[in-house]
């Protein structure tokens, strides 16, 4: 008899041992001339030494598919360990499965573009309105990535620009006042990994999210790194944030040039990078339009009405300058 550890470190054990532990009871049930006991990421597990092997090969498979597709189910464990290959679930350019097992992809033409782009350049840039999506599939793009080993962090910031709020006046220490615009990144994070496991991976510096400032001084090698809200940088900003891409790294930019939410005087760094990079090798853009908006209906409504009323004024301010 030996006693055996077998770790499952990559995935969250709340999921791995599933709804009151209803997963760990049916894998004790399947071998039954094992004891076993599970605490944490740790199954410790008593027996003859091909059995206690036979088990740890079936416990790396299972967390395998639960690290694919963060679910694990009754019909999966019974597959595995009966030799058989779980149902794989098939889905057209899947980036990652979010929490639940929900596969998360790009749904219309530019967000699949965004998914291609990606693939092909080391600093991509996705430009477009509200709701079409940059965010997020940006963040799955890094999760993707993390998940496959391809980097070893995710590193996600935005500038802390206010958006007619001052800083100063919010309640709170400096990561209290500066949390609320960082929020839409968390936001993304946890519709993708498990609670406990986005814990761990933020607290081990796996996946770090600060705002642009924070970026200086640093040379990001083997990561995803994220700009988000990129129409607030300044020019000094983003050149920073654009020169830290280290070796093995990759970067996505996102933002909207029709919210920019800088002083009047203050000229928007990411309008100038483009002129300045759009012909660079290696660098992809690729830009949403209204019919990307893939949240509620109403917000494309509402983004085209603000567009009719811009163009209203500027019409207005012409003839005003014309007469």
């Amino acid at each position: 008899m030996i006693e055996r550890h077998v770790l499952i470190d990559s995935v969250d054990p709340v999921v791995f041992y599933g709804v009151n532990n209803a997963n760990i009871q049916l894998i004790r049930n399947l071998f039954p001339k094992l004891r076993m006991a599970a605490r944490g990421s740790v199954i410790t597990v008593i027996g003859d030494d091909e059995e206690t092997a036979h088990f740890e090969h079936k416990i790396k498979e299972l967390e395998a598919y639960c690290l694919k597709y963060n679910k694990l189910t009754e019909d999966v464990i019974l597959d595995t360990v009966k030799g058989q290959p779980p149902k794989e679930l098939k889905m057209d350019d899947v980036i990652v499965y979010g929490v639940n097992g929900k596969p998360i992809s790009g749904r219309t033409p530019n967000q699949q573009l965004l998914v291609k782009t990606f693939g092909e350049n080391d600093l991509t840039f996705a430009l477009g309105p509200a709701g079409t999506g940059k965010t997020y599939l940006a963040v799955a793009l890094a999760v993707r990535a993390l998940k496959n080993k391809e980097v070893r962090k995710i590193i996600l910031s935005r500038p802390a620009v206010e958006a007619g709020e001052k800083l100063g006046f919010l309640p709170g220490d400096m990561k209290e006042k500066i949390d609320p615009y960082l929020q839409p990144l968390y936001d993304a994070l946890e519709d993708m990994i498990p609670g406990a496991k986005l814990r761990e991976l933020m607290e081990g510096d796996v996946i770090q999210i600060a705002p642009l400032a924070f970026m200086r001084g640093r040379t990001l090698n083997d990561a995803i790194i994220v700009l988000d809200e990129a129409q607030n940088t300044t020019t000094h900003q983003i050149k920073m944030f654009l020169t830290r891409l280290g070796m093995g790294s990759k970067m996505i930019v996102t933002g909207d040039t029709t919210q920019i939410d800088l002083p009047r005087s203050t000229p928007s760094g990411l309008v100038q990078a483009l002129k300045i990079l759009h012909r660079v090798k290696g660098i992809g853009i690729v830009e949403f339009e209204k019919k990307d908006i893939v949240r509620h209906a109403l917000v494309q409504r509402i983004v085209e009405a603000y567009e009719r009323h811009e163009a209203m004024v500027q019409q207005q301010a012409r003839d005003e300058a014309s007469q």
